[in-house]
């Protein structure tokens, strides 16, 4: 056995180095999270937690909203609420209400409609303002195939919702929603190059 002792702190000396390398890597790995704000205003409209496609080559996003229940739940812990005065406890509020997951969570701010008039006028001033932020690779890119994206959203004019961030800046990017293909949740449409990515 004293023959084994010498190999054995050898070892037991060597997974200890190693651990605390390993262990805070797997933490922060577990913890990341992206944020994708708006690159004109700042606002926050969308996150990693929401599963996207590209779409338009590239140019869109397409999110899949859902409506989700919000507000207090009625919760049966088996008491009898004749017995225990429960009918008039008026300090509880028991509205719930029905949102879509990514309104609420960004706290976007639902604008009227556009016709095809107004909707080609902020589309061209939203184009002119966000080209020159994008870095100098991206630009030829974007001009080249945002014309088809727009045109493809121009066809959908009618049956969009408009959102823009919780600052509601009207020089902003446009969040639109549509219920595709008869769907009962929305879809969220974003363009790729508005959003910037935050580690947090």
């Amino acid at each position: 056995m004293p023959g084994l002792v010498g190999p054995f702190l050898l070892f037991h000396s060597l997974v200890s180095l190693l651990l605390p390398t390993l262990a805070p890597a797997r933490s922060i790995a577990a913890s990341s999270m992206l944020l994708y704000q708006d690159l004109i205003t700042g606002d926050e409209l969308l996150s990693d937690s929401f599963a996207y496609t590209e779409i338009q080559n590239g140019i869109l996003w397409e999110v899949e909203g859902k409506w989700v229940v919000k507000g207090s739940v009625d919760v049966d812990i088996g008491a009898n609420p004749s017995a225990e005065g429960a009918e008039d406890d008026e300090g509880v509020d028991d509205q719930a209400v029905k949102v879509v997951d990514i309104v609420d969570t960004f706290r976007l701010q639902e604008q009227p409609s556009f016709d095809k008039k107004t909707f080609v006028a902020y589309i061209k001033r939203f184009i002119k303002t966000l080209t020159p932020l994008l870095p100098a690779d991206r630009q030829d890119e974007f001009k080249k195939n945002v014309e088809a994206a727009v045109k493809w959203l121009l066809s959908k004019v009618n049956d969009l919702q408009y959102f823009v961030g919780e600052s509601m800046n009207e020089d902003g990017a446009l969040v639109f929603a549509y219920y595709k293909d008869g769907k009962i949740d929305p879809t969220f449409l974003y363009f790729k190059d508005a959003l910037k990515e935050i580690k947090c």
